[in-house]
């Protein structure tokens, strides 16, 4: 069996996207992923809908910047996301708000 790539599951945002919980959040969130798993991806969340692309946003939200296999890791759940916050594997800008709130967002791959 394969692994997912890192992309693949940012791209899963959209399938994974809980409108429910993130009702009313408007919010542009920008991935800055380094190494060899990096790339850049925008997170749109409007109106109840989440879409992802490549690229970079000139205003986002919130920015998240990490190595890419340490995202991957915490977005399969084997790796704390707060623990990585602290240890400076994971950097946040912005709305930080709304980055305690983001793993909420979406259904856990699983």
């Amino acid at each position: 069996m394969s692994e997912i790539t890192v992309r693949e599951m940012i791209f899963n945002h959209e399938k994974a996207f809980r409108a429910d919980i993130a009702e009313g959040v408007e919010a542009i969130i920008q991935y800055r992923l380094t190494g060899e798993e990096g790339g850049d991806f925008i997170i749109d969340i409007q109106d109840g809908k989440c879409k992802v692309t490549e690229g970079i946003h000139e205003n986002p939200t919130m920015t998240l910047t990490a190595d890419g296999r340490d995202f991957g890791d915490v977005l399969l759940g084997k790796a704390n996301g707060m623990q990585y916050f602290m240890m400076g594997k994971l950097k946040l800008a912005g709305d930080l708000n709304l980055a305690m709130k983001l793993t909420t967002f979406f259904k856990m791959a699983g």
